[in-house]
Order: C-alpha cells, then sequence, then structure tokens
C-alpha cells in the first residue's frame, strides 16, 4: 500500500480524544484504491481457507467456521493471522501514522505484535460478521479486552479495528461507553443489555477504531439479512506490556463474553 499524498492526521488531537474516551476513529487513511486493494486481499484469504487451499486447521480452525470440513465449503467467519498471508493486510496494520499514533496514546512506550509463534492464537484477524444459519459470529456481548487475559502482563494493548464495511443499525455496529477504560468491571452487564451514557460508533469504508483494552465494549448484531447485514473488518492489537519469551505458555482464553 502506498502512503504517498496521504493526508496527515492530527495526532495531538486523536491522542487526546483517545485517552479521554477511550476510544477514538481515524477516518480518511486510506485511499478508495486502497481500501479495494485490502478488500481482494482479505477475500481472497477467506475463500482460500473455505476451499481448502489454505490450511485451515491453522488459519480458520474449527471452533472459527459453522461447518466441519468437507462439501459444500464451510462459511468461515474468522480468518486467523491474516497479515502472515497477506502483505497488503500487514502493511495496513503496520501503518507508519497509525504506529505514531498507537505510541502517543501508550505514553511513549515501545510497542510490540505478537510474535509469529503466537500468531494462531493472537495474531491479527479478518473477521465477517454477518446474520444467518451459516454464520457462527454475529454479535458479542459487552466485555473489555483485558478479560480475555486477565492475569497476563502483556497489557496495556490498544485494539485497531479496520472497516471494510460502513457500520450503522442494518449490518450491526460497535457499542462503547466512554471513559470506562478507567472503571472497575464490577457493574459490567453479562449479556446485550443497554447501558446509561453507551454510545453507537458508526464507521465509514477505511475508517479504523483504536480502543483501550479495558474499555466496556460490545458488537450489536445486524437487523438486515446478507449482503445488507454483512459487515467486514481487519482487527488485531498492539501491545506495551512485556514482550512473551519464544515458547512461553500463555494463560487460557477466558471467553467470558456473551454471544
Amino acid at each position: 500500500m502506498s502512503t504517498t499524498n496521504m493526508p496527515r492526521i492530527d495526532l495531538d488531537r486523536l491522542t487526546s480524544n483517545f485517552k479521554r474516551d477511550g476510544y477514538v476513529v481515524v477516518s480518511g487513511l486510506f485511499t478508495d484504491d486502497e481500501m479495494t486493494e485490502l478488500e481482494d486481499a482479505l477475500v481472497a484469504a477467506q475463500q482460500g481457507v473455505a476451499d481448502g487451499s489454505i490450511d485451515r486447521s491453522r488459519y480458520g480452525g474449527d471452533y472459527l467456521t459453522s461447518a466441519d470440513a468437507g462439501a459444500p465449503p464451510p462459511f468461515v467467519n474468522y480468518v486467523r493471522d491474516v497479515t502472515r498471508l497477506s502483505p497488503v493486510a500487514h502493511d495496513a496494520f503496520n501503518r507508519p501514522e497509525l504506529v505514531e499514533l498507537l505510541t502517543r496514546c501508550l505514553d511513549g512506550a515501545e510497542i510490540w505484535e505478537f510474535p509469529e509463534e503466537f500468531g494462531e492464537r493472537f495474531g491479527v484477524v479478518y473477521q465477517d460478521a454477518r446474520p444467518g444459519s451459516e454464520s457462527a459470529y454475529s454479535r458479542i456481548g459487552w466485555h473489555s479486552d483485558h478479560q480475555a487475559y486477565p492475569n497476563s502482563d502483556f497489557h496495556p494493548s490498544i485494539a485497531l479495528t479496520f472497516h471494510i464495511d460502513g457500520t450503522s443499525p442494518a449490518n450491526g455496529f460497535l457499542r462503547v461507553v466512554p471513559e470506562s477504560h478507567t472503571w472497575t468491571t464490577d457493574a459490567m452487564p453479562l449479556g446485550f443489555e443497554k447501558i446509561s451514557g453507551e454510545v453507537a460508533v458508526y464507521c465509514e469504508r477505511g475508517d479504523v477504531i483504536l480502543h483501550h483494552y479495558d474499555l466496556w465494549h460490545a458488537a450489536a448484531r445486524a437487523s438486515e439479512d446478507p449482503p445488507g447485514g454483512v459487515r467486514r473488518h481487519l482487527r488485531g492489537s498492539w501491545h506495551a506490556g512485556r514482550r512473551p519469551e519464544p515458547g512461553e505458555e500463555i494463560e487460557p482464553f477466558n471467553k467470558n463474553a456473551a454471544r
């Protein structure tokens, strides 16, 4: 992906907003051509996992698809560790402007991605969220990313979500509670309840959301069937805690969020 002639983003404003609210939306970073290139690369990876030309167990995983291997091909909600498969996805996730913004949001700390050996579990994913019987993912309840690995010291971290599709009530959207990254999770609902002060974060194609690892957030289910109900994005995290050692055993994933 070329970065020539790209508009500069207001790093000071975005950093300030992130630290205040626990999330921020970055707009205007990618051209239409770059988004088409990224979309094509991600869809190709998804198709490869579905038809078996890309290793399903490595990049799909049984628990991430809605059908067993065989005919017809399973619908693939997730492609795991997709930045290892696609140089285009890798370049988007490592966009220099975003790396600089992340560094500022984490107070100048050295940030890092999980090494390749942890990619099946911690790598960047392409996610195709939609309603329908073929889909194993359509929504997710209130949670913070920290809750998934509550005893691990590789935090603090910031998650990035790159929107292939704009979001709306038709295809679902992110729900967040601004400033909740400064709270405990004692009063966090266990399901999909409405929370006083929550906001709907609607994004356009090409927008990138950054959110803090302690932010309360959820994803609303689409209200339309495909194609209008399709919500696709690239998602992963950068970290600033202790980098795991090669071969280190990481605590099991705590799947606490309702689905």
